[in-house]
């Protein structure tokens, strides 16, 4: 199935995806920090051999020190979830986006078939992807992936609002596989993901970021119809 969207150079878009069937793609932390290595990795013009980086002796977090000499997007936003993943992410070079995205759809889907002895396709089919086309719809994302692990402890939260803001928060800054904690000021190595440059400074200090999260948590957050993403 094609895309009915054209990508350029400069615009930003939200692209997400998920399992087979609603299957779940990550069954452990091993699998969401791998899948978090190949946001970093397959963001290369360069072809690069985890598999030999291993073999060589290489550790999991030297990873992250891999010289991809330049990148084909800028990631703004990342959240992997138990069966799908969202991704809010800048057209940097022609054909950068389509190809960043099948260097890690075919790495993690190998990796992740090998890994859990199965075969087959892992992925419901290629790709989505959403033109963001308002500085509304930039915040909005923002927010909609970032907020995205409460589904996990609270399905209903979106319908009928935030139970305890409190513990929700509190999961939040725990879950370790989006870049929401990269936001909040935590110093770890999976900040080199994404890159803060190519996006609006909305977020001067964590402190923003954080009033801006607690702002959505305050209310129902319902996405209008023209932005909706299954």
């Amino acid at each position: 199935m094609r895309r009915n969207i054209n990508f350029s150079i400069g615009e930003y878009y939200h692209i997400y995806n998920r399992g087979t069937d609603k299957r779940i793609i990550f069954m452990d932390e091993h699998d969401y920090r791998r899948f978090n290595a190949l946001l970093y990795v397959s963001n290369s013009i360069k072809a690069v051999d985890i598999n030999l980086h291993f073999r060589e002796g290489g550790t999991f977090l030297e990873l992250y020190d891999i010289d991809r000499e330049d990148t084909l997007v800028d990631i703004g936003v990342h959240c992997p979830m138990p069966n799908h993943f969202h991704i809010l992410i800048r057209e940097k070079v022609e054909g950068g986006i389509v190809k960043f995205m099948s260097k890690l759809s075919i790495a993690y889907s190998m990796y992740f078939n090998k890994r859990h002895k199965r075969t087959g396709g892992l992925f419901e089919g290629p790709f989505k992807a959403k033109h963001i086309c308002t500085d509304e719809y930039l915040k909005y994302i923002f927010s909609y992936a970032h907020l995205n692990p409460i589904k996990i402890i609270d399905p209903k939260w979106k319908e009928n609002g935030i139970i305890d803001r409190v513990a929700a928060q509190g999961y939040l800054e725990n879950y370790e596989y989006s870049s929401y904690i990269d936001y909040m000021g935590v110093d770890r190595i999976e900040n080199k993901i994404i890159n803060r440059e190519a996006f609006p400074e909305y977020f001067e200090t964590p402190r923003d970021f954080n009033k801006f999260i607690d702002e959505w948590l305050s209310f129902k957050a319902t996405l209008p119809n023209s932005m909706k993403s299954p």
